[in-house]
């Protein structure tokens, strides 16, 4: 046990993991490491983004990943959205978990979506109706929360504005971003504090990059001051197309290593790293996780290092 209060986790490999790489991932691959990440005992998964394929090319076939799921499955499982449309399109594929995503930033709300923050808000009731339609969940999702790449420091008070907009009232929960991975962890104490304190009662999740090598200090930090979640991706892969300077996402390994949740063992911990190692290999893409570096250590009396390509034996530490 590490001590450290509790917080799920969501892996976002297959949508925010997935935009920065050169290759893309048949539906059929996605499905199956949506379904050995479930199986695993991972929380929730990202399954993709209906992010224009012109645009994001690794998200094209995201609706076609929907489509190839079960309903226990889907139930596990988010979809990036940006309009009313884009709910609308997911729950025709039979999603019903929602991610509605914005920028405190009107520059990169304008370079990531193509239109003004305050137009995103605007439109955000009917996405939200959409989703109830559909008898499923969406989140209000703050990008650029802490540092825009355009405009630089984002204050606090215009991500609270958003939190507590009348407008995003039908949201489940408020995932708060540090796109670019420039945060330090008072920061995120602070703003995470203050979304808890005077936001709607809602669920909160942190997504967080590892850019400046702060994602599991501050994916700590948010947890400690109320965030209820967490998101990794396998190996740190990932980053915003729309965003210069952002980096990979907090690693999934890093983060499970650091929290330890109960459905965690070191046999479980094993296959997750062997998975992002397939999964980057494939990408041809470097894996950034330290925790996957220490697993493949040599420190073999330690019960989550690998032995040989294997989980080793000994029983979990308590």
């Amino acid at each position: 046990m590490t001590g450290e209060p509790r917080a799920a986790l969501r892996d976002v490999t297959l949508r925010d993991g997935l935009q920065l790489t050169g290759k893309r991932l048949p539906t059929e691959r996605k499905v199956a490491v949506v379904r050995e990440l479930l199986r695993l005992g991972v929380p929730a998964v990202e399954v993709g983004s209906l992010a224009r394929a012109d645009l994001v090319p690794a998200m094209a076939n995201t609706l076609e990943v929907v489509e190839r799921l079960s309903p226990d499955e889907l139930a596990r499982c988010w979809v990036w959205v940006a309009t009313p449309r884009h709910v609308q399109r997911a729950a025709e594929a039979g999603a019903v978990n929602f991610q509605y995503c914005l920028s405190a930033s009107d520059s990169h709300n304008r370079a990531n979506i193509g239109r003004a923050t305050e137009d995103s808000l605007a439109a955000m009731p009917r996405a939200v109706e959409h989703a109830l339609d559909a008898g499923g969940r969406i989140q209000l999702c703050i990008a650029t929360a802490f540092t825009c790449p355009f405009d630089g420091f984002v204050p606090e008070r215009r991500v609270l504005d958003i939190a507590t907009d009348p407008r995003a009232a039908g949201a489940t929960d408020v995932v708060v971003c540090d796109t670019l991975g420039q945060a330090v962890p008072g920061q995120v104490t602070s703003l995470i504090t203050k979304i808890a304190g005077h936001a709607p009662p809602r669920r909160i999740v942190y997504h967080g990059h590892d850019t400046w090598g702060l994602g599991v200090a501050n994916s700590l930090a948010a947890i400690a001051a109320g965030a209820a979640e967490v998101d990794g991706a396998l190996g740190g892969l990932g980053g915003c197309p729309f965003a210069p300077g952002a980096g990979g996402n907090t690693s999934t390994e890093d983060l499970l290593f650091a929290l330890r949740p109960d459905w965690l063992t070191p046999s479980t911990f094993a296959r997750i790293v062997e998975l992002s190692g397939e999964l980057l290999d494939e990408l041809g893409e470097p894996n950034r996780s330290r925790a996957a570096q220490g697993a493949r250590s040599s420190a073999t009396a330690f019960p989550w290092a690998l032995v040989h390509g294997q989980e080793n034996p000994a029983p979990r530490s308590s």
